[in-house]
């Protein structure tokens, strides 16, 4: 008997990265939700990084650095535009514009840590 029926070795298993991607925005909102800013940038770079990691393991790209660069680049002008339209608009989103900020400054140190410091990989001839 089978211990794992319907599975052969010519399928991949199944990939955490969904799950994380998931969980990613919800945390950051509950972070939002009671006034602790750490859990909300820790959602949003839980939500970034699960999301290159993602990009890395499906074979779009090679290192998640540059696609964690744009989604730093994304992050700081979504920043940026809530804080601009926040005056306008009347709502106090200002929590969230530092937490999308700081954030976004967060995933730039670690893509400048990650091209300066983790090894490239050799690709196979």
């Amino acid at each position: 008997m089978d211990e794992t029926p319907g599975l052969s070795e010519q399928y991949r298993k199944a990939s955490p990265w969904p799950l994380f991607i998931a969980l990613g925005v919800p945390i950051s909102e509950i972070g939002l939700v009671f006034n602790v800013l750490p859990i909300a940038v820790g959602g949003l770079l839980l939500f970034c990084g699960c999301l290159a990691g993602m990009l890395q393991e499906a074979g779009y790209i090679d290192a998640p650095w540059r696609a964690l660069g744009v989604m730093a680049l994304l992050l700081g002008g979504l920043g940026g535009a809530i804080l601009y339209v926040n005056p306008q608009v009347g709502a106090d989103m200002t929590m969230r514009a530092y937490a999308v900020l700081a954030s976004a400054a967060v995933i730039i140190a670690g893509v400048v840590a990650g091209t300066l410091l983790v090894p490239k990989r050799q690709q196979p001839a």
